[in-house]
C-alpha cells in the first residue's frame, strides 16, 4: 500500500532528517511486537486524538493493513473473522470499540478526509470483471470507479485507484472478507458471532439507518466541515459498459465524486452510497466478464467493439479482444462470504421498507423527500438486483451438492421475502389466512421475476441430483417449497409470467440498457409510481435487462418445469420409502436380537455380524425429521402446482419402482432378463445418489467365506478341518436323522441345516452356489472361532467362579441351558414353516 503523491502541503525543506511521522510509524511497529493488544489500541486512540492529520497521514495505510491484513493474504492482521467474544472477550470488545462507526478509527478517517488526502488501492486486487475491464480501458458503469483510475507514467498494467480515506478504509474492510478466506478453515467458530460479522452489521445500521438519519461527521475544528471527494479527471480516455447514469438522487447526488461540499443533503448521503457500492462491488461482482457483457444492449456492444478496434490499432501487440474471450474468473465463494451477503440483503430490505410515505401536494408535485428517503426507494433495484442475480446463478451452478448449500439457499430465500423485514406487522383477518403475502408486494415480485422463476428451476435441477434421504437435503427442499407456497405468492408469480408473455406494445427491440433498468423514481411500497409505466413493461424491462433481448424464457408454471416438479415428487416418495425402510431395519435389530446374537444364539447369518447401516449414522430422530420434511414439501409442491392427490399417487405407483414382499427393502429400479437383473436409467440414478441399493451379501458356502477380523485364523482353519472330517464320517447318519418327521428330526434340522440362508438364496436371481448343497445336513463349528463367542464363554466361567462353580459344573449348566433354548426354538421354527 503506497501513499499517493499529490498534496501541495508536503514536509518543508527545513524538516529534520528523521520526520516525526517516520519515528511514529517505527514506534508503532515496535509496539506490535512488545505490547499486548489492548494496550496497543489504547495508544493508537491517544495518538489519533493528539497528533495532527499531517503526521497521521503517513501511518494510515500501515494501520489499515495491520488491522485487515495484506491484499495477498499473507498478513492476517487482527484476524477479525476468527475473533469471538466467547473465546477472547477482552480483545473482542476492544477491537469492536476501536473499529465501530463512532470509534477512533473512523475519527482518524474523518480527520484525514478533512485534509483531502488520497491513497492508492491496486486495481489488481479488485474483483475479476472490474479488474479486467479497467486494465482494458473499459470503465465499469458503477460510479464508484469514475475519475479515480491512475495510470503509471511508463505504461503497463500496474493501475491504481486514487481513493479518499473513507473509500480506502471501506475498500480494505470489504476486500478482507475475500483475501483472508484461507484463515477461516482453522477457525472452529461461527461466522455470525465473529467480530467481522458484528462490524458489518454495525456499519450497515449506522450508515443505512432504518430510523432517523445518518449521524453527522464529527469535525475536528469548531464550525469545520468535512468535504466530500472532489472530482478528478482521468489521464487516459475510457469507454464504458454503459452511459454514465443520470442524477442518481435527482438534484442531490449525481456522483459521489462530484458532490457539492456545501450542500447538507449531499453530506447526508455520500457516505451511505459509498458504503453500499463498496460492499456490493467487492462481495457480489464476481462472474465472467462475458456473462456481464451478454446483458448489455446492442448499442453498448457496438460502442465497446468500436473502442476495442481503435485500441487494437494503437497497440497491436496486446489484443484486448483476445483477453476478453480468454478471461474466466475462477471464483469460489465461501459459506461465510454468503452469510455476510445475506446480512446485507436483510438489512437492505429493512432499509428500503422503512421509507416514509410522502404527502402529495394539490399540484401533484412533492419536494419534501430527503436524499436518504430517495436513496431508500432505489437502493435494491439500482445497486443490488443485477449483481445479486448473477452471483446467485453462479452459486446455484457451481456450489457442491452437499449440505453447505443451505447458506446460499437461505440468502436467496431472504431476498425473495421482503415482507419479512417490513416494519408493520400483518394482522390476522377473516379474509386472508395468516402470513399471506399482501397485494402491495406484487410490484416487487414482478420486478424480480427471474429471481423467483429461473432460480427455482436451477434449484429443481440441484434437488434432482441430491440424496433426499439425508435430513439436511430434505430440509432444503422443504424450505423452498414452504416459502413459495405462501398464500397468494404463486398467483403473483403466475400473473407476472403472463405479463411477460404478452405481446410487446411499446418496448423497442434496440432499447438502451439504462432505459431497461428498474424504475429509479418509484418505490415498491409507495403508491406514486408513474402511470405511464404499466406492469407488463416493467416485467419485460426486468427480464431483458438481466438476460438480454434474445432470452429464451422457461415458464415456471409451464409444462417443462411442471414435469421437473413431478419428477421431484416421485423422488420424494422414493426417499420417504427408503427412510422408512431404514427405520424398519433398525427396529428389527432390537435389543433382544442383539443380546442373543452376542452369545451366538441368534441368526446364523454370517453376512451381518455387524449391522452397520445408514441408521447408525443418521439415527431414528433424523429419519423421523426426514420423513416430516419430505411429507410437508410434497404437500407444498402440490399446492403450488395444483397437483391433486390422485395424480400424485398414480405417479408414485407407476414410476416409483417395486418393493420387496413386505415393502421394507426397496431395490433399485431394474428389469429381469436371461442374464439376471439389469439396471434401468432410473435405477442407476437411484444408486448414484444413494436413494436405493442392493443388499450385497455373501451367497457362497458359509464355511468358505473369507476369515473375518473378529475371528481367529488358526481356529477357523482347525475347526473347518474338524467339521469336514465329521461330515464325511457321519454324513449319511445325519441325513437319516434330518429326514425323520418326529421331534428328533426337527431338532437335527434346526442345528444341521441353515434354513434362513436357504430362504434368502431362493429370492436371489444370481446364485452361483446351488441351494441343494445348502440343504445338505452338516456340522458347522466355525462360530467357536469367533472372539465374541470365546469371550462370552470366559465371562460365564468367571461368573460361575463367584458362585463356587467349577469348570465342569459350568459346562454342564451351559449344555442344559442351551438344550432347553434349542428345544424351544425347534418348536417355534416348526410352527413357522409352511407345510
Amino acid at each position: 500500500m503506497r501513499v499517493a503523491p499529490g498534496r501541495a502541503k508536503n514536509p518543508e525543506p527545513a524538516a529534520p532528517p528523521f520526520p516525526l511521522s517516520s519515528y511514529l510509524l517505527a514506534n508503532l511497529k515496535a509496539d506490535c511486537l512488545n505490547k499486548p493488544f489492548a494496550q496497543r489500541c489504547h495508544d493508537l486512540t491517544t495518538i489519533i486524538e493528539d497528533f495532527p492529520a499531517k503526521e497521521l497521514h503517513a501511518i494510515f495505510p500501515w494501520l489499515v493493513e495491520n488491522i485487515f491484513g495484506s491484499f495477498d493474504g499473507i498478513i492476517s492482521g487482527w484476524n477479525l473473522r476468527c475473533l469471538q467474544g466467547r473465546t477472547n472477550y477482552t480483545e473482542y470488545n476492544v477491537a469492536l470499540d476501536f473499529l465501530s462507526p463512532g470509534g477512533p478509527i473512523m475519527k482518524l478517517v474523518y480527520k484525514l478526509q478533512a485534509e483531502e488526502y488520497r491513497y492508492e488501492f491496486p486495481v489488481s486486487h479488485l474483483p475479476g470483471p472490474v479488474k479486467t475491464s479497467i486494465q482494458e480501458r473499459i470503465l465499469p458503469e458503477c460510479s464508484l470507479y469514475h475519475n479515480k483510475v491512475q495510470f503509471p507514467p511508463t505504461g503497463g498494467l500496474n493501475l491504481n485507484l486514487i481513493l479518499n480515506p473513507y473509500e480506502y478504509y471501506m475498500f480494505c474492510f470489504a476486500i478482507s472478507l475475500l483475501t483472508q478466506r484461507g484463515l477461516s478453515t482453522t477457525c472452529p467458530i461461527s461466522m455470525s458471532n465473529s467480530a467481522y460479522f458484528v462490524l458489518v452489521d454495525r456499519y450497515l445500521k449506522w450508515f443505512l439507518p432504518t430510523e432517523g438519519s445518518v449521524p453527522p461527521i464529527p469535525s475536528s475544528e469548531p464550525g469545520g466541515v468535512v468535504p466530500s471527494p472532489a472530482p478528478r479527471s482521468p489521464t487516459m480516455p475510457f469507454t464504458s459498459y454503459g452511459m454514465h447514469p443520470t442524477s442518481l438522487l435527482k438534484r442531490h447526488v449525481a456522483h459521489q465524486t462530484s458532490v457539492n461540499a456545501a450542500d447538507p443533503a449531499s453530506q447526508e448521503i455520500w457516505r451511505s452510497e459509498t458504503l453500499l457500492q463498496v460492499f456490493v462491488e467487492m462481495w457480489l461482482h464476481h462472474y465472467s466478464l462475458d456473462t456481464y457483457q451478454k446483458m448489455q444492449s446492442p448499442h453498448i456492444k457496438l460502442e465497446v467493439l468500436q473502442y476495442r478496434l481503435s485500441l487494437s490499432s494503437l497497440h497491436p501487440v496486446q489484443s484486448s479482444h483476445q483477453a476478453l474471450h480468454t478471461y474466466q474468473e475462477s471464483f469460489k465463494p465461501t459459506e461465510e462470504h454468503v452469510l455476510v451477503i445475506r446480512l446485507l440483503l436483510k438489512h437492505l430490505h429493512a432499509f428500503s421498507n422503512s421509507v416514509k410515505s410522502e404527502p402529495i401536494s394539490p399540484s401533484g408535485h412533492s419536494h419534501t423527500a430527503s436524499p436518504l428517503e430517495e436513496f431508500k426507494r432505489i437502493v435494491i433495484p439500482r445497486f443490488v438486483q443485477q449483481k445479486l442475480y448473477i452471483f446467485l446463478q453462479h452459486c446455484f451452478g457451481h456450489w457442491p451438492l452437499d449440505a453447505s448449500f443451505r447458506a446460499v439457499l437461505e440468502m436467496w430465500l431472504s431476498y425473495l421475502q421482503p415482507w419479512r423485514y417490513a416494519p408493520e406487522k400483518q394482522l390476522p383477518s377473516a379474509e386472508a389466512p395468516p402470513r399471506s403475502v399482501s397485494e402491495k408486494w406484487e410490484p416487487f415480485v414482478q420486478e424480480n421475476l427471474l429471481l423467483y422463476t429461473k432460480l427455482f428451476v436451477s434449484f429443481l435441477n440441484r434437488a434432482l441430483r441430491t440424496d433426499l434421504v439425508s435430513p439436511k437435503n430434505a430440509l432444503m427442499v422443504f424450505r423452498v417449497a414452504k416459502v413459495l407456497a405462501q398464500p397468494r405468492l404463486a398467483e403473483m408469480i403466475q400473473r407476472a409470467e403472463q405479463l411477460f408473455l404478452e405481446a410487446d406494445l411499446s418496448l423497442p427491440h434496440r432499447q438502451h440498457r439504462l432505459f431497461l433498468t428498474p424504475s429509479l423514481g418509484g418505490s415498491f411500497l409507495s403508491g406514486r409510481a408513474p402511470t405511464i409505466t404499466d406492469a407488463s413493461f416493467k416485467v419485460k424491462s426486468h427480464v431483458y435487462s438481466l438476460e438480454g433481448q434474445d432470452v429464451q424464457y422457461r415458464q415456471m408454471f409451464g409444462t417443462e418445469v411442471r414435469n421437473l416438479v413431478l419428477r421431484l415428487a416421485q423422488l420424494i416418495g422414493q426417499a420417504q420409502q427408503s427412510a422408512r425402510s431404514l427405520s424398519d431395519r433398525s427396529a428389527e435389530a432390537g435389543p433382544g436380537h442383539s443380546f442373543l446374537s452376542w452369545f451366538g444364539f441368534g441368526s446364523s447369518d454370517l453376512n451381518g455380524s455387524y449391522l452397520g447401516n445408514d441408521v447408525d449414522e443418521m439415527g431414528q430422530e433424523s429419519i423421523r425429521k426426514t420423513d416430516e420434511y419430505l411429507e410437508k414439501a410434497l404437500e407444498y409442491l402440490c399446492q403450488i402446482f395444483r397437483v391433486n392427490e390422485a395424480q400424485l399417487s398414480q405417479l408414485i405407483l407407476t414410476r416409483g419402482g417395486a418393493a420387496e414382499e413386505n415393502g421394507k427393502k426397496l431395490l433399485p429400479d431394474c428389469i429381469e432378463d436371461e442374464d439376471g437383473l439389469t439396471l434401468t436409467p432410473l435405477g442407476r440414478y437411484q444408486i448414484i445418489n444413494g436413494l436405493r441399493k442392493f443388499q450385497v451379501e455373501y451367497q457362497g458356502d458359509p464355511e468358505l467365506q473369507p476369515i473375518r477380523s473378529y475371528e481367529s485364523a488358526t481356529l477357523v482353519r482347525l475347526l473347518f478341518r474338524l467339521s469336514l472330517a465329521i461330515n464325511e464320517r457321519f454324513g449319511n447318519q445325519m441325513e437319516r436323522l434330518c429326514a425323520r418327521e418326529d421331534f428328533l428330526g426337527s431338532f437335527c434340522r434346526y442345528h444341521l441345516t441353515n434354513l434362513p440362508l436357504v430362504a434368502s438364496s431362493q429370492r436371489s436371481p444370481h446364485t452361483k452356489w446351488h441351494s441343494g448343497r445348502i440343504q445338505q445336513p452338516r456340522v458347522r463349528l466355525r462360530f467357536l472361532a469367533s472372539y465374541r463367542t470365546l469371550f462370552s464363554v470366559l465371562i460365564v466361567y468367571f461368573m460361575g467362579s463367584w458362585f463356587c462353580l467349577g469348570p465342569v459344573a459350568c459346562t454342564f449348566l451351559l449344555l442344559v441351558g442351551y438344550l432347553l433354548f434349542a428345544c424351544g426354538m425347534t418348536v417355534w421354527t416348526e410352527k413357522r414353516q409352511p407345510h
